[in-house]
């Protein structure tokens, strides 16, 4: 196996497997068995977008660009809050978590498209860091590229697949809010730490 194949790889599951917002929905939408697949391939698509920008350079126009990165940070923040509100509120209706209501496919798309590209995260992880680190390996930064792009494919098929296996296990209401308070607490932390520059 190449060795950028594996730097990218490792490079690549490394940032992506942080518990975060993004990775939260796509385990929540497995969980419910609703839509998982199409979130998984969203964000998919959403990193490989992202990263194929970085080895092609657009991280060095970016972080020319600074007030970019900080419009994208208080947008995110303000919509992981609202966010977060809605699963705190969800949380402490327990009758509408025994009723089954799931969300419509548009509302799913957006929520995936959101939290993928209001993420200021990402385009640092994607764009920025792997987009840099890509040019170290020459005429290889493609292989890079694919290593990590890779760890995306793997991990979100992976981590959905794997929450619908435990859907079963996870089916009471008491069950459904303590899904949901953990990622309000989630979303909220991260748009915290949006706010302060962390």
């Amino acid at each position: 196996m190449s060795s950028a194949l594996l730097a990218g790889f490792v490079m690549g599951i490394s940032l992506i497997v942080a518990i975060g917002p993004q990775n939260a929905f796509v385990l929540t939408t497995g969980l419910r068995r609703h839509r998982w697949l199409l979130v998984a391939v969203i964000c998919i698509a959403g990193d490989l977008l992202l990263l194929t920008a970085g080895v092609l350079g657009v991280g060095a126009l970016i972080s020319r660009f600074s007030a970019m990165l900080t419009i994208a940070r208080f947008v995110g923040a303000g919509y992981l809050l609202v966010m977060a509100r809605a699963r705190w509120r969800a949380a402490r209706h327990l009758e509408s978590l025994a009723s089954g209501q799931l969300d419509t496919t548009s509302s799913v798309v957006t929520r995936a498209l959101a939290l993928t590209f209001l993420n200021p995260h990402v385009y640092l992880d994607t764009v920025i860091l792997l987009g840099s680190i890509s040019t170290h390996w020459g005429h290889q930064r493609w292989l890079f590229a694919v290593g990590a792009g890779s760890a995306s494919v793997l991990w979100f098929l992976t981590l959905g697949r794997g929450a619908s296996w435990l859907s079963p296990m996870v089916q009471s209401p008491r069950a459904w809010a303590a899904i949901d308070t953990v990622t309000a607490g989630i979303m909220a932390i991260v748009a915290l730490s949006l706010i302060v520059g962390a």
